[in-house]
């Protein structure tokens, strides 16, 4: 009788386990292996597992530790740091702030702006919050920028590593789907750029109603000017301008040399074209201002100059790495490699790269990826114990009364994840959670939408996800992001050491009130990206593959040229009673017709 209940209570009772394991402050790999190992073994006594189960365990693990797609991760961590720790985001907030500094809002955009690219170069959050918050937010506090606001924008801003590639999220939630990671970064391109313009719709829209909670960058501030007094600003916008002709140059005629150069014979996706247009107009931005140094000729402003050496040589590096993963000419582990050595590369050239700075990029490095292949081999014990015992298909069950099909499941999964980021980390969410939902997802979501393949269908939920993980940096009491800004935020009354004044201490609750509304504009986007699949799916094109019966006639052996007829010899009027009988037998024993039946009937979807 116990071991009747054991066997039809044993799956709750595992996560029952688990959730008292790591209630105890265990470290979350080895609490999920601890579980994993526990209640196999108690499962093997109890006769509901076979004594072989952890037989295959090693090779699972070994196919974790031989997985090619995760070297991704140090690559762009290691890129990431280097970037970082070189000095870029001091340089880049302080660039950005002097272009849009003299516009109502236009630190809070800068910010915007530099978080987006800090996420696309580092892809750490702490280091971009951190960062902002060092350099950004006491400017804004001197002058007179609402502190809801600032700290919103440092705060939101630096969550955008979880959406936009190269994200260490993507790669995870590819890995635990079962899908590419370059397909990944594709669908994710257009949401994340999407959220970097809602956020800044959003500042535009209080600077136009609230001016006050947003002024502009004061004149004694612009430290950029010209000999004739003059911002710089008009020769700013002819580079831009001469730039992105270039760009819409490019883009009306990638598709024709792309198509020639690769052969290829569909058209190019939106985000190719997309991201090999930028790269030409900033490789063009970066030689007209070499150009223009070397000759001393002196057509652009300092801040023109300014913005290209600085802005410049990270977006090329990045979109080199997305443009070669995009056009399959590198995988996103060769794509991470060529970024780690171009930020050292980088790092070079600005004098900033020392013994001690690459010291302590390895160092971060390898803990970071150790981190992440500990709890992967954690949940891996844990999945395997949890699908030995049809786990999956009780955590099918639970999904099959829900209101709604598709939609109904995809609506719980949000909010689930949403409320489980608010107290755990997104590794964990993304080893523990995502593994036992993708199989239920994998046969709910590919006929919510019609035409939508199964691939397509996993990518965007992929994505759906990692946009709802960003939440989990804002959502209180325990936001990761809120609670570097608060490391960082003046803690003490301080006096300006620019104005003079007494600037008060930021305290908790502003940090708090500031994500509010940054936690909305996130689930707005999470929401549109459901509604609109094709922002997503849009940017992931699959050559048309060839049917089964095109595959055997290219298999197929030429005929043979007709054997003249020999002459006829006595006795061979039964020939062709026989040959006419074998007929039917060879036609029946025929190998290729019979491999053509086989492939049509393991396509037809089964019931």
């Amino acid at each position: 009788m116990q071991t009747t209940f054991l066997a039809q209570q044993f799956v709750p009772l595992m996560f029952g386990g688990l959730f008292l394991v790591l209630l105890t402050g265990f470290p979350v790999a080895f609490a999920l292996a601890a579980a994993g190992l526990g209640f196999g073994f108690i499962g093997i006594e109890a006769g509901i597992f076979p004594s072989s189960l952890f037989q295959a365990l090693p090779l699972r693990i070994f196919g974790i530790m031989q997985n090619d797609t995760l070297l991704a991760i140090p690559f762009f961590t290691f890129m990431g740091i280097i970037l970082e720790r070189s000095g870029m985001a001091e340089d880049l907030l302080e660039t950005v702030g002097q272009v849009f500094g003299p516009l109502r809002g236009g630190l809070a955009i800068a910010v915007i702006l530099v978080g987006a690219l800090l996420a696309a170069t580092t892809g750490v959050v702490a280091a971009a919050v951190i960062s902002m918050g060092l350099i950004s937010l006491p400017i804004m506090l001197r002058y007179g920028y609402s502190r809801v606001i600032a700290t919103g924008a440092i705060t939101a801003s630096g969550t955008l590593a979880q959406a936009i590639p190269p994200s260490l999220v993507l790669i995870v939630l590819a890995d635990q789907l079962g899908r590419s990671v370059g397909d990944m970064y594709s669908g994710a391109l257009v949401p994340g750029l999407l959220l970097v313009g809602l956020y800044i719709l959003f500042i535009v829209v209080v600077a136009l109603f609230k001016p006050a909670m947003v002024p502009a960058l004061p004149p004694e501030a612009r430290i950029y000017r010209e000999p004739n007094g003059s911002s710089g600003h008009r020769s700013l916008l002819v580079l831009v301008l001469i730039c992105t002709a270039v760009g819409f140059g490019w883009a009306q005629v990638h598709n024709r040399l792309l198509t020639v150069w690769l052969d290829r014979s569909m058209p190019a996706p939106g985000d190719e074209i997309v991201i090999l247009s930028m790269t030409l107009a900033s490789l063009t931005g970066l030689a007209l201002a070499i150009i223009n140094k070397v000759t001393r000729m002196g057509l652009l402003s300092r801040l023109a100059e300014q913005v290209t050496f600085v802005l410049m040589p990270p977006l090329i590096l990045i979109f080199l790495v997305l443009g070669t993963i995009f056009l399959g000419v590198a995988t996103p582990t060769e794509g991470g490699a060529m970024g780690a050595l171009g930020a050292l590369i980088l790092g070079l050239g600005k004098g900033r790269l020392s013994w001690s700075l690459l010291k302590q990029a390895l160092d971060n490095t390898a803990k970071l990826a150790s981190f992440v292949l500990f709890i992967l081999i954690g949940s891996t014990v844990f999945s395997f114990v949890f699908n030995a015992a049809d786990g999956h298909i009780w955590v099918e069950h639970l999904f099959d009364s829900i209101p709604g099909g598709g939609w109904g499941f995809l609506i719980v999964v949000n909010i689930l994840v949403f409320i489980l980021g608010m107290f755990i980390d997104f590794f964990e969410i993304a080893f523990i959670v995502i593994p036992l939902l993708a199989p239920v997802a994998e046969k709910i979501l590919p006929g919510l939408v019609p035409g939508m393949t199964p691939d397509a269908a996993m990518i965007w939920f992929g994505v759906i996800i990692a946009m709802n993980l960003q939440t989990s940096f804002l959502t209180p009491p325990f936001g990761f992001a809120l609670f570097y800004l608060r490391s960082v935020a003046a803690k003490k009354d301080y006096k300006d050491r620019v104005t003079g004044e007494n600037i008060k201490a930021v305290t908790t609750n502003e940090i708090y009130k500031g994500s509010i509304a940054f936690i909305f504009l996130q689930l707005i986007m999470v929401a549109s990206v459901m509604i609109y699949p094709s922002l997503v799916t849009g940017g992931i094109v699959k050559e048309k593959g060839l049917s089964n019966a095109e595959v055997m006639e290219l298999l197929r052996m030429p005929e043979s040229e007709p054997v003249p007829a020999e002459p006829e010899m006595p006795g061979s009027e039964a020939a062709p009673a026989e040959n006419d009988a074998a007929a039917p037998a060879a036609e029946e024993t025929d190998p290729m017709k019979a491999m053509q039946e086989a492939l049509e009937k393991s396509a037809k979807p089964t019931r």
